[in-house]
């Protein structure tokens, strides 16, 4: 049964138990921690381990050691050259100070807000130095390796690490770029309509050389042809000339007989006196 009388001990023994609980606690090989005390630093940045505090007035912060990535807003910036760009970029940064990182910026959405400052400036100030080609092309890592040592010393007094800056993605605002899709489709627009002047132009010249070939071909053949022609009817009338002249009555005689065929014919009425030379073989 419950004895009154060891009522005090083990109320002792309870406080004492709530007493280590409280006062201990455990810093994780990831972390970094401070003791506060009445909200003011008491002491740290303590390292991983066990460790104690005391139990009631004080308490503890826990900041995460590790690197941290922040992934910046795309913003425009303005090249040497004068040209706008838009620019993405990211950081890898860590807690290097617990005690002055809680005195300055406390948490890490102030911090990533003060990064987000420093950064941006500091990016406008390098790229401000470079034209565009050596922005997305040779000088990019020079770019970046000043701009994260430059962001690294300005926010050392935040107690804060900037390991690393880089650049995602370079592009265009909007506006300029719907511009230079608009001069690019003009450019091409221009070279398809050159492209297409040149082949009609082409084109008018094969024509003109297929037709006058094509008649430089007709007129040899029409004079070939013509002089065969001619040929032909030379002949025909030397071998005509030479068959009629062995018997020149026969031949009379035949060309008659053409001629009576051909004009008298079917209800055809001729009035000729009889002593026509024309009826010479009708007697």
């Amino acid at each position: 049964m419950f004895n009154k009388s060891s009522a005090p001990l083990a109320a002792i023994i309870v406080l004492i138990i709530l007493g280590i609980s409280q006062s201990a606690f455990i810093v994780d090989q990831t972390e970094r921690a401070i003791v506060l005390q009445l909200g003011k630093p008491k002491a740290g940045p303590l390292k991983p381990g066990l460790h104690f505090k005391l139990p009631f007035i004080q308490n503890v912060i826990f900041f995460d050691s590790r690197l941290q990535e922040y992934d910046a807003r795309p913003a425009e910036v303005l090249t040497e050259d004068k040209k706008n760009m838009v620019v993405d970029n990211f950081s890898r940064w860590r807690i290097d100070d617990p005690l002055q990182f809680y005195r300055t910026v406390r948490s890490v959405p102030r911090a990533q807000a003060r990064l987000d400052d420093i950064i941006y400036a500091e990016m406008r100030v390098a790229i401000g130095r470079y034209t565009l080609n050596e922005l997305v092309s040779s000088d990019r890592a020079q770019i970046m390796e000043e701009v994260t040592k430059k962001s690294d010393s300005l926010v050392e007094s935040y107690g804060i690490k900037v390991v690393d800056v880089r650049i995602k993605r370079t592009d265009l605002p909007p506006e300029n770029a719907r511009a230079i899709y608009g001069r690019m489709r003009a450019e091409r627009e221009r070279m398809a309509k050159q492209y297409r002047s040149e082949g009609r132009e082409a084109a008018s010249r094969i024509t003109a050389r297929a037709d006058k070939d094509r008649a430089i071909l007709i007129a040899e053949a029409n004079r070939k042809s013509a002089i065969l022609r001619g040929e032909g009817d030379a002949n025909a009338t030397r071998i005509y000339g030479e068959a009629y002249g062995v018997d020149p009555k026969f031949y009379e005689f035949k060309k008659s007989l053409e001629a009576y065929e051909k004009g008298f014919k079917k209800d055809t009425n001729v009035i000729m006196s009889q002593d026509n030379r024309y009826l010479k073989y009708f007697k």
